[in-house]
């Protein structure tokens, strides 16, 4: 319906564009039907399915849908009974109504019928192609096909003008936001193929008590999945007065993947959708803010800290108790003790709205800003500390993975200056 709606508006003929709007409209119509009678056979259970089936059910029962198929199907009928012929002389064509002339097809396999050698069966006719799809000759023969039957087409131009807006508001919606989770499904149909769990949430608007188990960012999954890679599983909990989760530790460790995964639960359990984990109890916000670094824009005339200091004070200012906050390595483009005394006023900011969240950052000291914070830390094989276990653990933050995998990398652990030093 909607390719055919959109091809209409590219047709200048009005004949030809009327006809593709009214195939619109039947198609339209035979679509309603279907999908209230599929509906009905699988007795949905959700509330907002059932909630579809029964406007669905009103809608078609109603008088203006009724008279809607009803005229669509006599219009179509009419013109489809309509015959003309063309008579073509060289580069001129002459349509005219159809003079009953008899079926030469059947003249020409009679005329030639002794020279078969052998009986075979025809060939079945081709199915013509149900399309409107006319090129500019024929759409010129519709036009003249328009005067030679003008009551019909009369029929048809009034048609057109009185449904110009015969798409219902509620199934029109329902039809775009559709579309979002059935792709959902089938993206994450192949992930669930290969053992990774997904589940409804618990949903709560009111309790932030807030637990996750064994779940994933969907994003890196669908790459690593493709890629036959392994796909590491983490979960966090807040509980009691427990707000802000301030993740630490080495650099490609997970952190950033870890942020997007809580941002991701949020707004999936939001949809309605089934969320990465083996079991999840999450809180439902107004409203999600994520900051992650951006490139500068030249346009704004604004620096890098500038910019994100702007961002960070609009999303200070209309957050609520009810948001969720998503930090990725705020301040980085300022100097250390710029970084420490900006980050902390923003989370102080978050922290005094009670708004919950997750904060990805090397300043260690953020973890235990308040009895609201988290400390979490992105974990390293202990006998091998260059190497990331992508496990992002609740524990107190210590920089020590970090800072010994930087001296591995310059040579500059005891072991190795050791070794340097010997005579």
């Amino acid at each position: 319906m909607r390719g055919n709606l959109d091809y209409a508006q590219k047709i200048s003929y009005r004949s030809h564009k009327h006809t593709v709007f009214l195939r619109a409209v039947r198609l339209y119509c035979e679509s309603v039907d279907e999908l209230l009678r599929d509906l009905q056979s699988v007795a949905p259970r959700s509330l907002g399915l059932r909630n579809l089936l029964g406007y669905l059910d009103t809608y078609v029962r109603s008088g203006a849908f009724g008279q809607l198929s009803k005229e669509t199907a006599e219009l179509r009928e009419a013109l489809s009974k309509l015959s003309y012929g063309t008579l073509f002389r060289g580069d001129k064509v002459t349509v005219r109504k159809y003079a009953f002339e008899p079926d030469y097809t059947a003249t020409i396999l009679e005329r030639f019928a002794k020279f078969r050698e052998t009986e075979i069966e025809a060939p079945a006719p081709r199915k013509p192609k149900d399309e409107f799809s006319l090129n500019h000759i024929e759409e010129a023969i519709l036009e003249f096909v328009s005067r030679l039957f003008p009551e019909q087409f009369r029929r048809l131009d009034d048609y057109v003008a009185r449904h110009g807006g015969f798409i219902d508001e509620a199934i029109a919606r329902f039809d775009r936001e559709i579309g979002f989770y059935v792709a959902y499904l089938d993206y994450i149909e192949p992930l669930k193929r290969t053992g990774l769990p997904f589940c409804h949430p618990a949903v709560s608007v009111s309790s932030k008590e807030t637990e996750v188990e064994n779940s994933f960012d969907l994003a890196l999954a669908g790459k690593l999945v493709l890629e036959k890679g392994t796909v590491v599983r983490n979960g966090f909990r807040l509980s009691g007065g427990e707000r802000l989760l301030v993740v630490s530790g080495p650099n490609q460790g997970g952190k950033t993947t870890f942020a997007r995964m809580f941002g991701q639960l949020h707004f999936l359990a939001g949809l309605g959708c089934p969320v990465p984990g083996t079991a999840a109890r999450l809180f439902l916000p107004d409203r999600i803010f994520t900051h992650f670094e951006r490139e500068e824009n030249i346009t704004n005339l604004r620096g890098k800290l500038e910019d994100e200091l702007v961002r960070l004070h609009e999303s200070c200012k209309i957050m609520t108790p009810d948001s969720v906050i998503v930090l990725n390595e705020i301040f980085n483009s300022t100097s250390l003790d710029d970084q420490v005394f900006l980050s902390t006023r923003v989370l102080q900011q978050f922290l005094a709205a009670d708004a919950i969240g997750v904060c990805v950052t090397f300043i260690d000291g953020l973890s235990t800003l308040s009895e609201k914070t988290v400390s979490m830390v992105s974990t390293v094989d202990p006998d091998d500390p260059a190497r990331r276990t992508f496990e992002i653990v609740r524990k107190p933050a210590d920089g020590l993975a970090y800072a010994l995998s930087l001296a591995q990398k310059r040579g500059v652990t005891y072991e190795q200056l050791r070794k340097r030093v010997q005579p």
